[in-house]
């Protein structure tokens, strides 16, 4: 198993969403893996390294490292906008955090980090990567090389998979077995019929994408599933 890497988080926010006193501040992470100011709770928190000066983003990332943390990890809190400290991001569901190309915490997801190896395996028909190469797999999937452009793949639609996002001529949707549910900073939308044929641009790195085909299943905001008419 592999060690988690030193920009691995000790512990996780104890709580992530809306300030009732504030104005929201910008460490919300969309598919597409921007970071924008958005009152939308996140499920989980994460990090790409140290992102910020004061209280304001001012760099993408930094680094390869883009991993998805638990909002509670033994019950400590880490410091938000703390100088020297990775900027603590939040997203909306799993979805969206493996659309913006990041993957399960190796220390506070240690389970979640397995199963996302082990699919990734399955669905690229390699050898079970160790953290290093993911982090390196994915960067190269989600940005230009040498840019911050975001990269998507074409892929047929009956190749996207549950669970992965791709773009649409109003942004970015959740695919779902025979739906796509548009997503923006509001959340998810309703529900619409899933073309049969032609090409999606996938959102989703492809590596990802290969590891919810061969089983990995992230948590989806029950809200998306709600407006396909199936329970929450």
């Amino acid at each position: 198993m592999a060690e988690p890497g030193p920009a691995e988080p000790v512990h996780a926010p104890a709580a992530a969403g809306r300030s009732p006193t504030r104005a929201p501040r910008r460490n919300r992470v969309t598919p597409l893996g921007d970071i924008v100011a958005a009152e939308l709770r996140g499920a989980w928190t994460g990090n790409r390294g140290i992102l910020h000066e004061g209280t304001d983003v001012v760099r993408l990332h930094r680094g390869r490292l883009w991993i998805i943390c638990a909002l509670h990890y033994k019950d400590q809190r880490l410091p938000q906008w703390a100088a020297g400290h990775f900027t603590v991001l939040f997203f909306h569901d799993e979805a969206v955090a493996l659309a913006a190309g990041h993957r399960p915490c190796a220390l506070c997801r240690r389970a979640a980090y397995t199963a996302y190896r082990q699919a990734w395996a399955a669905g690229t028909g390699e050898p079970v990567p160790s953290a290093a190469e993911i982090d390196r797999t994915l960067h190269g999937e989600r940005l230009g090389r040498g840019t911050r452009r975001r990269r998507l793949h074409p892929v047929a639609w009956a190749e996207a998979p549950a669970g992965a996002f791709v773009r649409t001529a109003d942004g970015p949707a959740l695919v779902l077995a025979s739906v796509i549910v548009p997503w923006s900073v509001q959340g998810y939308a309703a529900a619409r019929a899933r073309p049969r044929g032609g090409t999606a641009e996938l959102i989703t790195p492809p590596s990802s994408a290969a590891a919810l085909r061969a089983g990995y299943r992230p948590q989806i905001d029950p809200a998306a599933l709600r407006s396909t008419g199936r329970p929450g």
